[in-house]
């Protein structure tokens, strides 16, 4: 009987542990796992069922008395086990139930609280956050928005705590981290701030450029925090510039002087910005709200005229700014983020008034000397102003107009301008097309290959291509300026070169700007083909190689203009660029026109130099090469010119070879094929060499191709 006891006691605390399992899972947020926590509940409760209908219970027989026979009876604690079992999993069942019907009504909260975040109304957020809270209180998400709407508002013991929480549902949540991250931050605790960020690499390692962010952004507010303790010390210690930049400060922010005053004082005011604690002084006294919030300051950045007293006022606000935010990252930051600057320095470098276009120029050079400085101007100036305002420099013929186009260079080589660029392209673009048609005669060319260099980096990024070929207007001027350059090839050479790789980027996209279009800029790149520059006669076959396709028509002209020459003189010199762009030159000739193809068996005696770059290990250099020497065996009795060689044998290697592109391996075995239906004899090595399997094998890729 004691042993029967021990054995209930251990399958109901077995099924206790069961049980408890289950609720878990029902808990889980991973609705897989709640679903198979509920499928076996279920079958928990149908074994249950059964169990109690075949499980008789046991009883003992005393033998020594008599006694009436009794009916089989349960043992009670057997009893209340499973009704407790039932009952617990009944409850279970019921929870999961609630617990999805809790996640809707959260989730609908959530997407409302977004709403109300992305329209500014944090509070209202956090409300729809808090309640949705109250029908699932471990949704962690729901916990990192309110932090997010709390750090908006300032609260930020507040969100540190939502944070926590978010962390204890999920100890791996980035978010709860960042937003930890920033609260510390701005409590001013910054090694847990970092702490808090260098947490998020360590869980996501992928996340390694955004944590570069967050801890440059501690490491600046921690300088500026120290910068701040410095300069109120030596203000407290009664150090005479210090004093004496407080009370200026104090001057300035006086309303309804006259210009000259504001101008004088201003003046006084940037000679002593001369070390960190003037510059540090002047944030901490407002000395931005001061000059910027003044109305009378203000209406002279629209009003200004050359020879003006407003004048005189913009440009000693532009060096007072420049000298207040040298060295100062914080400086720099409080300026370039104030609402009206994303405006203002685009339309004062594009002022009417030379010296204010050279003093918001030098600004924004300063700005741009560190990599923080640009993330400043991308993030938070109208970048297309600003593109349209530093290429209109090109009006300059001196440094300026380089300076300029050093400025956009700088810019463009940033990663959040790329991205903003492709996005905004259709509104620079007319800009950009302006550039193309500036006369080289009277421009800066030095200022204008910089410029034209900049679209063709952009340009090479698929996106902008689609936009820029797809204006008619933009493939006009680069033609025209084309044609412009080539009235003298060695003059502007330094405009061409960059013009042409445009161009190149331009002719990846299908279809061209126009037949026409592609069939002029073809004839302007055959001319260019007697230029001796290398640089230009290699971007210029590169051009080509992407135009002939376009047009029987071209490839008819190239032939009589020579071209064809040209390119195998290209392949015998060497030169990976030039000798890719030749090859596929010729295979283009050849795949569309008969006389090509006798055109190159004259060229190409025996065939020395297609032979030669069917060993190479550049790829498009040998696919080409077996394509075009594929096309010339459609010329009769050709074939049998190469019997001697070893053709057979370096075409198999070539398409049994693993290789990134298929085109290879496809136009390896269209050759094969062309050669032996042109020369029997090479079937015959062909099957000596096995190589029909091989042949068979190249076929998969013409699907593909």
């Amino acid at each position: 009987m004691a042993d029967d006891q021990e054995k209930d006691l251990q399958k109901f605390l077995k099924n206790v542990d069961e049980i408890t399992n289950l609720i878990q899972d029902m808990n889980s947020e991973d609705p897989a796992v709640q679903e198979k926590a509920v499928l076996k509940t279920e079958e928990r409760l149908l074994f249950t069922e059964g169990d109690q209908e075949e499980d008789g219970c046991r009883t003992t027989l005393n033998k020594t008395m008599i006694s009436p026979p009794q009916a089989p009876t349960k043992d009670a604690d057997e009893i209340n086990s499973e009704a407790f079992l039932a009952f617990v999993e009944k409850d279970a069942k019921e929870r999961a139930k609630r617990r999805r019907e809790s996640r809707v009504l959260a989730d609908a909260l959530k997407e409302k609280g977004n709403e109300a975040f992305a329209s500014g109304d944090y509070a209202a957020a956090i409300l729809c956050y808090s309640e949705g809270l109250e029908k699932l209180k471990d949704m962690k998400a729901l916990y990192t928005n309110r932090a997010q709407a709390y750090i908006k508002l300032g609260d930020y013991q507040k969100a540190l705590v939502d944070c926590d929480w978010a962390l204890k549902c999920d100890e791996k949540c980035t978010k709860a981290y960042f937003h930890m991250g920033k609260a510390h931050l701005a409590l001013k605790n910054y090694i847990v701030s970092r702490e808090c960020f260098q947490k998020i690499l360590e869980i996501d390692p992928q996340l390694q450029k955004q944590v570069k962010d967050y801890l440059n952004q501690v490491d600046l507010r921690e300088k500026a925090d120290l910068q701040e303790k410095e300069a109120h010390e030596l203000l407290d210690s009664g150090k005479d510039t210090a004093v004496t930049t407080k009370n200026l400060l104090e001057t300035l922010s006086k309303p309804d002087h006259n210009l000259l005053f504001y101008a004088g004082g201003i003046e006084i005011l940037t000679e002593m910005m001369n070390d960190c604690t003037e510059r540090t002084l002047f944030r901490t006294h407002n000395g931005f709200s001061i000059v910027n919030g003044n109305e009378v300051i203000r209406r002279c950045f629209s009003t200004a005229e050359s020879g003006t007293v407003e004048e005189t006022v913009c440009v000693c606000v532009l060096r007072l700014w420049q000298a207040v935010c040298s060295g100062n990252e914080e400086n720099q930051r409080l300026l370039v983020v104030h609402p009206d600057m994303g405006r203002l320095l685009p339309s004062l470098l594009a002022s009417g008034v030379l010296t204010i276009r050279q003093q918001s120029l030098a600004l924004l050079l300063q700005l741009a000397q560190t990599e923080n400085g640009r993330s400043l101007i991308i993030n938070h100036l109208d970048l297309t102003r600003l593109v349209e305002a530093l290429v209109s420099f090109l009006e300059f013929s001196d440094k300026k107009a380089n300076s300029a186009m050093g400025l956009l260079t700088d810019l463009a080589l940033e990663e959040r301008f790329q991205v903003w660029f492709q996005a905004s392209l259709p509104g620079v673009l007319p800009a950009l097309t302006g550039v193309l048609k500036r006369d080289p005669k009277v421009t800066n060319t030095s200022a204008l290959s910089q410029c034209i260099a900049i679209m063709g980096n952009l340009s090479a990024e698929a996106a902008s291509q689609r936009q820029m070929s797809a204006s008619e207007e933009f493939g006009d001027a680069c033609l025209g300026l084309l044609a412009r350059c080539e009235e003298d090839v060695d003059l502007f050479r330094e405009v061409l070169y960059p013009l042409l790789g445009l161009v190149m980027n331009l002719c990846l996209r299908s279809p061209f700007v126009s037949e026409a279009w592609a069939m002029e800029v073809s004839r302007r790149c055959m001319c260019l083909l007697n230029s001796q520059d290398g640089g230009i006669l290699t971007r210029a076959a590169g051009v080509l190689s992407r135009t002939l396709s376009s047009s029987l028509q071209i490839v008819e002209e190239a032939l009589g203009a020579g071209v064809m020459k040209k390119m195998i003189k290209f392949l015998k010199m060497g030169g990976q660029n030039a000798s890719r762009y030749a090859i596929k030159t010729l295979a283009i000739c050849t795949n569309t026109c008969h006389e090509a193809r006798e055109e190159v068996i004259r060229l190409d005696k025996k065939f020395s130099v297609l032979l030669t770059l069917l060993s190479s290990e550049d790829e498009i250099l040998a696919g080409n090469a077996a394509l075009c020497l594929g096309n010339c065996m459609e010329v009769p009795h050709v074939a049998t010119s190469l019997l001697k060689t070893d053709v057979v044998k370096v075409l198999l290697k070539l398409a049994g070879r693993d290789a990134q592109q298929t085109a290879m391996q496809l136009n390896t075995g269209i050759a094969l094929g062309k050669l032996c239906t042109a020369e029997p004899r090479f079937a015959a090595q062909l099957r000596g060499l096995h190589g029909i399997e091989i042949l068979h094998s190249t076929t998969k890729y013409i699907s593909d191709s």
